[in-house]
């Protein structure tokens, strides 16, 4: 176990290196980056001072100046060591212009997104669950066929999809719930039982558009699982026996058929902060972190881009490690020899 993790720890530093240096070569070769931005602004206000577009070109000095603004006066593979040396100190740099610290803005932004991810995972895990035992239990029923069915239609439309629709008709046309953002402008000067009632007025089109794709794979997994432990052989033992079905399925069939469940709560837990929110939050103006991933890239922050790419990229590999080693303190069987 001990040369596994090691191995495994070490296989981290070559994954972070190859992720940050994919993405930081295609950035070399996407147009439109910050300094180029910036003289074209600087460009366009002395074409205005000038009263029309025949404005003189930018003094070649003051062009050198902005990209040394930037860093982008040195050579891409020195500006790339430089960055990875950054990164090594947990130094995620300064956003081109927000002008905070990268750390500051995830700080700033991270309440949304676990407040988002936390809803999601639980709901999910608490519809997923108790609907893939049922479904187990029912196979081949009416009940196992329609619940099959509408799990795979909720599967199959995409979050921001289901999520354009709720607002039109539950936003728009309907005016149940707000059209944006987590709370109300007033939220301040609320009662706690108030504040409470418009937080949750607030989430639950958003939470509904992200659960309802995202239970679906973990309600089947559930069906599987239970299915597959049902036809063992000790299930028959324990029912020759003269116990009782529910005794079986909670006391023998629920245990064993939850270790691929359990084992992905790990991913599942830290996935829901950081995956898949990037639309929803885009789409219901919510400042989360997808919401500031998604104007850094259309920005061209890339301090912001590259850091936060380090940060969650370096969380995954973590999470996905943890996950494997769940597997041996859920079933000790399992050996990585």
């Amino acid at each position: 176990m001990a040369t596994y993790l090691l191995r495994r720890l070490l296989l981290i530093i070559p994954t972070l290196l190859g992720v940050l240096l994919l993405n930081f070569a295609v950035m070399q070769f996407v147009p439109g980056g910050p300094a180029e931005q910036l003289l074209s602004q600087l460009s366009n206000k002395e074409s205005r001072m000038a009263g029309g577009p025949t404005a003189r070109a930018l003094d070649p000095k003051q062009i050198a100046e902005i990209k040394a603004l930037y860093g982008f006066d040195k050579p891409a593979p020195e500006r790339f060591w430089q960055m990875i040396g950054q990164f090594a100190r947990f130094d995620l740099g300064t956003s081109f212009f927000q002008h905070k610290a990268v750390w500051t803005l995830i700080k700033e932004k991270l309440p949304v997104s676990i407040s988002l991810g936390l809803w999601t995972f639980f709901i999910s895990y608490l519809i997923a669950v108790p609907l893939g035992v049922a479904k187990a239990v029912r196979a081949g029923s009416r009940f196992d066929f329609v619940t099959t069915l509408i799990v795979l239609i909720g599967y199959a439309i995409p979050g921001f999809v289901l999520g354009v629709a709720l607002l039109v008709v539950f936003g728009g046309q309907l005016q149940w719930f707000p059209l944006r953002g987590l709370t109300s402008p007033n939220w301040d000067s609320m009662g706690w039982g108030a504040r409470i009632v418009d937080y949750l007025w607030h989430i639950t089109l958003p939470i509904t558009a992200m659960v309802l794709g995202s239970f679906a794979v973990t309600a089947m997994l559930t069906k599987n699982s239970f299915l597959e432990e049902i036809r063992k052989q000790y299930v028959l033992t324990a029912r020759a026996k003269g116990l009782s079905e529910r005794q079986v399925l909670w006391k023998h069939v629920f245990r064993n058929a939850l270790i691929p469940i359990v084992t992905g709560f790990p991913a599942a837990f830290i996935g829901a902060f950081f995956t898949g929110a990037l639309l929803i939050e885009t789409l219901f103006s919510l400042d989360g972190l997808g919401l500031l991933s998604y104007e850094s890239v259309i920005r061209r922050d890339y301090p912001v881009v590259l850091g936060t790419l380090y940060l969650f990229t370096l969380i995954g590999l973590v999470t996905k490690l943890i996950s494997d080693l769940c597997y041996v303190w859920v079933d000790p069987r399992v050996k990585f020899d």
